[in-house]
């Protein structure tokens, strides 16, 4: 019997309205996101990829609920969560957390960290009093920071100990998915490690899963066990990170993979150059969003938005050249 997924979206569209107010100017509309649709699994981690402006941190925070869809539904373990009243929905937050990409805007200057990370525990009544300490404690310790932490204040620390700080608070409320909006783009590369490996070691100890928003292929390699790659607000392409890395079917996906550095001395991959700009989302081109780009174009391919093919290895993509 098929486990049910813990996420699903179906069918999300996002549109924000920009401009206006003044010197004739009208108001325009913004797609941020067209018809997106996926799932993950219990114990899942599904990785999100794909240029600066794509759509990826909107798409996360709508799955939270921290921002309304235009269109489409988000279910949580099967429940709707556009369709639960506001009391429902804060019940159900605790399930759901979130990692900020930066980790000094995120934190409460004002709150020391034991304040941060026991204000969700008091919230959803899962402790109190010297427990609530006791468990701050247990959890700043599992994400390796030193037990005098929890008397200190966010400007104290280093970048790297600071997103550690805002994943004890994501935790601390023993969540059951987290969306990781690109937890570590703003940390040096050694630092990077040593949090992806938490987040590896702490997914399997609590059985969590993730949807892990990145922009560099190379740690969704390390950390995903499948790739969602996006563009325009579309997904172009889905599948297990072995099958997308070694056989990309769509020409972004391999633009992309391209792009990412060889660790062997002397090795040098074929990069692929992509002509132009990635368009306005304000007006996106018509058929095929990439089609403007794509080095094998067709004139279909501005006619109409090729419809999705699923080969044997289960990739899918919308591409059908």
């Amino acid at each position: 019997m098929l486990q049910r997924a813990i996420v699903e979206v179906n069918d999300v569209v996002k549109h924000f309205v920009v401009g206006g107010r003044g010197f004739g100017r009208r108001p325009e509309t913004l797609k941020a996101l067209d018809e997106v649709t996926f799932s993950i699994a219990p114990g899942e981690t599904l990785g999100l990829v794909g240029e600066s402006g794509c759509g990826k941190t909107t798409l996360g925070r709508i799955i939270l609920r921290l921002i309304e869809p235009t269109a489409g539904r988000v279910y949580f373990d099967g429940i709707d969560l556009f369709g639960l009243k506001p009391r429902d929905l804060r019940m159900l937050r605790r399930r759901m957390q979130i990692i900020f990409q930066d980790p000094f805007s995120s934190l409460n200057p004002r709150f020391t960290v034991e304040a941060t990370v026991t204000e969700g525990m008091r919230i959803f009544g899962l402790a109190r009093g010297r427990e609530l300490r006791d468990r701050a404690a247990a959890m700043i310790e599992r994400v390796g920071l030193p037990p005098d932490a929890l008397d200190r204040y966010p400007h104290e620390f280093s970048g790297g100990q600071r997103q550690r700080v805002g994943i004890a608070r994501a935790l601390s409320v023993q969540p059951d998915f987290v969306v990781c909006d690109e937890p570590v783009s703003a940390l040096d590369v050694s630092v990077q490690a040593q949090v992806i490996n938490l987040l590896i070691d702490l997914r399997v100890e609590m059985g969590l899963s993730y949807l892990f928003i990145s922009h560099d292929l190379s740690v969704v390699k390390h950390i995903c066990d499948r790739v969602a790659v996006m563009y325009l607000g579309r997904i172009v392409e889905i599948g297990g990170v072995s099958a997308l890395f070694a056989n990309a079917r769509h020409p972004y996906t391999r633009a992309l993979i391209s792009a990412v550095p060889v660790p062997e001395p002397g090795g040098r991959a074929k990069r692929i150059i992509l002509d132009g700009d990635v368009p306005s989302p304000i007006d996106p081109p018509p058929g095929c969003a990439f089609h403007p780009r794509c080095p094998d174009a067709k004139p279909e391919c501005a006619k109409a938005d090729p419809p999705t093919k699923c080969p044997d290895d289960q990739t899918m993509y919308r591409c059908i050249l």
